[in-house]
């Protein structure tokens, strides 16, 4: 049996996701990661029985750091316009400037496509983040700062939004540029806005 390390599940999970990001996850084998993460084979199995296991545990941190990430960017002011504006710039940024992490995305995605348990995976992160944007537009909502009848179709439209920038970076890498980024936020906010029928600072 082999000798347990304190949080060599973790260690494992995190080597994978780093080569998955770096060269995809087709082009990645066990023994590599096992490597990576300085254990021998035998010990990658005593934690992970298939590679599909370490892939779903590759997400999973994946979706940590994420939410790692939005949880800093949340902390950082009270204003609820000022939280939805920063969730979404950090989301872009991203999307255009972490190609690991966008490799990474866009083939889980993919996998998702067929195989129902990594869909499910992938689904249950996309309604954390969804769920998070929505909260956030409601309490701009309850602060009379936006009118929005359903923030959660408000936080689905921004999602599939950043799902399209995400792709849209990968084959026109030319749009991964500070201004481009910027512009994308303030689009964001300006149609968010737009959707809104926005309440003087009196009231109504």
């Amino acid at each position: 049996m082999p000798v347990l390390a304190p949080h060599m599940r973790e260690e494992l999970a995190q080597a994978a996701f780093d080569l998955f990001a770096e060269r995809g996850i087709n082009g990645v084998t066990l023994d590599e990661v096992a490597a990576k993460a300085g254990v021998t084979k035998g010990s990658l199995y005593w934690h992970y029985q298939s590679k599909k296991e370490l892939i779903l545990a590759a997400a999973a941190v994946y979706y940590r750091n994420w939410q790692k990430l939005a949880r800093t960017e949340l902390a950082a002011t009270s204003d609820p316009i000022e939280q939805i504006r920063r969730l979404w710039r950090l989301s872009v940024t991203l999307c255009l400037f972490d190609k690991p992490k966008r490799i990474f995305s866009t083939e889980l995605f993919g996998l998702g496509l067929h195989d129902p348990e990594i869909r499910a995976s992938w689904a249950q992160f996309y309604d954390t983040v969804a769920e998070l944007f929505a909260g956030v537009i409601q309490a701009a909502v309850n602060a009379g700062k936006l009118r929005i009848e359903d923030p959660r179709r408000a936080a689905d439209w921004a999602l599939a939004t950043f799902e399209g920038i995400k792709h849209r970076a990968s084959f026109q890498p030319q749009i991964c540029t500070p201004a481009e980024r910027d512009a994308l936020v303030e689009l964001f906010m300006q149609t968010l806005f737009s959707w809104s029928d926005v309440r003087s600072p009196g009231g109504r």
